[in-house]
């Protein structure tokens, strides 16, 4: 019994492990798992591959799903006594023939050599299969594992090295090259050196990969933990420039260094994605990374005849909206993420007047959906900069004070309230709508009436 013996996927996978053996097949756990558990990281899912066709596999468990059997994968569902229905992707050794896609193999060979199926894979750290049974008996992930690409060695040296020869490996799926980076910043590897020219050579061709594939890459990239080394790899391997070209835009674009003491956009950008901890939310993750995305566009130097003029960037905030939406609409994100994420960079430079505000305007300001992401990233951004945080500090203590009931209080005032009251339906009204809640939240109507009194004021007498 090992560490890892309660975990639900682990049960999983090894009962399948051991139902293909009984029946006189060559199984193992394959891939990152592999890599994590020589780690002492607990897997998040355990693959298997097997000597076992597809259709071997889909014959002997009651319960599969043929989720790309032309590539020899099958999902086995197993039904563990005291847990929820677990889903084991099961592979069949293979080897590939020509990726004309750039994605996926025009055919695949099925084999029953291990060594084999490993050498058409990605990365040696994640080449390595593992052998549950000693695994089980030992405790040992070491002395489990087949390592045919001296994964171990890669592992332990802290090398990201592609299997065999790079350039054929990003021929066949130029996805890989995303994920390399990935690996390379969450695990916080070097990229060994013939990868990373290969990774150069062939960034223009990552344009293959699907809009949706990129984003998820990216995401993953930004909320692992690690994101501004990845987005660092990102730029050195030229590959930023093709998926993200708008952020290297943002390398050598001075700021005033009054208020940016750090440096240019870029350097400033890299100190949030810093600060991101893992499991960050996509949408906070993309709102820091895009904060400042129009600042290239509007950057205007000090005019040199007005004395003590400084570096602006007027109107970035609206053309970085504009940006943003591009970018966004490109990677195929949904609408609600994408309100989300443009809501961040919209907002992000209304931190400085909030101590200005009125009270409505306040009460506006901190019922923003999730604003909880508007203060975080107001932190990561006044602490990449100045430093100070006395907004922060003030917002958030507003923010946690207030009862939600006073910042989205039940309105004294409706449109039908307006009816009865003798004003006739049209554009007018929803100036006078926010008038009366203004005047609610700044506790100066208290019933309907005096919210229909603050119209009648404003917006003179219903006409008879």
């Amino acid at each position: 019994m090992n560490r890892w013996s309660d975990n639900p996927n682990y049960r999983a996978a090894q009962e399948i492990v051991a139902a293909l053996r009984s029946a006189g097949h060559q199984a193992y756990f394959a891939g990152g798992c592999v890599r994590d558990l020589l780690l002492g990281i607990e897997p998040k899912d355990f693959d298997v591959a097997t000597s076992a066709t597809p259709g071997k596999v889909m014959a002997m468990f009651p319960k599969t799903y043929s989720v790309g059997a032309h590539f020899g994968v099958v999902l086995v569902c197993t039904q563990l006594e005291d847990t929820r229905e677990i889903s084991t992707e099961v592979a069949t050794f293979r080897h590939d023939g020509a990726y004309s896609d750039g994605r996926r193999p025009d055919a695949v060979r099925f084999s029953t050599d291990p060594r084999e199926d490993v050498l058409r894979r990605d990365f040696t750290i994640n080449g390595m299969l593992l052998d549950p049974v000693i695994f089980e008996q030992t405790g040992d992930a070491n002395a489990a594992t087949l390592d045919f690409v001296h994964g171990r060695e890669d592992l332990k040296a802290g090398i990201l090295r592609a299997i065999g020869d790079p350039p054929l490996r990003f021929a066949e799926d130029k996805l890989r090259m995303l994920r390399g980076v990935r690996f390379a910043a969450r695990l916080d590897y070097e990229i060994e050196p013939r990868t990373k020219t290969a990774m150069h050579e062939a960034a223009a061709e990552i344009n293959q990969v699907s809009f949706e594939r990129i984003r998820d890459e990216l995401t993953l990239m930004l909320t692992e933990g690690r994101a501004r080394r990845a987005f660092e790899l990102l730029d050195t391997t030229g590959l930023l420039a093709q998926v993200l070209p708008e952020a290297v835009r943002m390398h050598g674009v001075e700021q005033p260094p009054q208020f940016h003491p750090e440096g240019d956009v870029w350097v400033h950008t890299m100190l949030l994605l810093e600060k991101l901890p893992a499991g960050a939310s996509p949408t906070l993750a993309w709102g820091a990374l895009l904060h400042d995305i129009g600042k290239p566009a509007t950057f205007r130097p000090p005019d040199p005849n007005k004395p003590g003029d400084r570096i602006r960037f007027d109107g970035h905030v609206e053309v970085g909206v504009r940006i943003a939406q591009a970018i966004l609409s490109r990677l195929r994100f949904s609408n609600e993420d994408t309100e989300q994420i443009i809501a961040l960079v919209k907002n992000h430079m209304r931190f400085g007047d909030i101590l200005q505000m009125r009270e409505s305007t306040l009460k506006r300001f901190l019922r923003l959906p999730k604003f909880s992401e508007h203060l975080a990233l107001h932190w990561m951004d006044a602490s990449s900069a100045h430093g100070d945080l006395r907004l922060y500090e003030f917002a958030k203590q507003h923010f946690e004070a207030t009862p939600a009931e006073t910042i989205r209080p039940n309105l004294l005032v409706t449109g039908k309230d307006l009816i009865d009251a003798g004003y006739p339906p049209g554009p007018q009204y929803k100036a006078m709508l926010e008038a009366a809640e203004d005047a609610q939240l700044e506790g100066l109507a208290a019933t309907t009436e005096d919210g229909l009194a603050v119209v009648r004021k404003l917006f003179g007498q219903p006409p008879v």
